[in-house]
């Protein structure tokens, strides 16, 4: 029983740490905007815009992930750590296959101080 209790004791301490160390980071993006209104844009033809960010903290940024809210977006985005006062850039790509009016985002994963930040893009397909 003192065993499992020390177990437990060490993977609180180790957890704890963790999150501490995610939320006293020293990285922090600064995005030129955070929405993109592409207007009316035609079926059919796929659209793209790039978020271009800052790195305006003490230490590198690495971008984990970037999850597009649905099939019909994908993302790219610079894989190598962003060093402080450099920038890098999360490129998106939305399929305009269906005639309405659209809002998607785009969930970014980084080890920020602020690790999951959330990017729109919106507008109407148009026949």
């Amino acid at each position: 029983m003192k065993k499992f209790v020390s177990i437990c004791a060490l993977l609180v301490a180790f957890v704890s740490t963790t999150a501490l160390a995610q939320q006293n980071s020293k990285a922090e993006f600064k995005f030129d905007k955070e929405t993109h209104d592409f207007g009316k844009i035609p079926q059919g033809k796929p659209v793209t815009h790039v978020f271009t960010f800052t790195n305006v903290g003490t230490e590198p940024i690495i971008i984990n992930e970037v999850k597009p809210s649905c099939g019909c977006s994908v993302a790219e985005f610079t894989k190598t750590p962003v060093k402080p006062g450099e920038t890098g850039t999360i490129s998106v790509t939305y399929n305009a296959a269906a005639k309405q009016p659209f809002t998607k985002n785009f969930t970014v994963r980084s080890n920020t101080k602020t690790p999951v930040k959330t990017l729109y893009i919106k507008g109407e397909v148009t026949g």
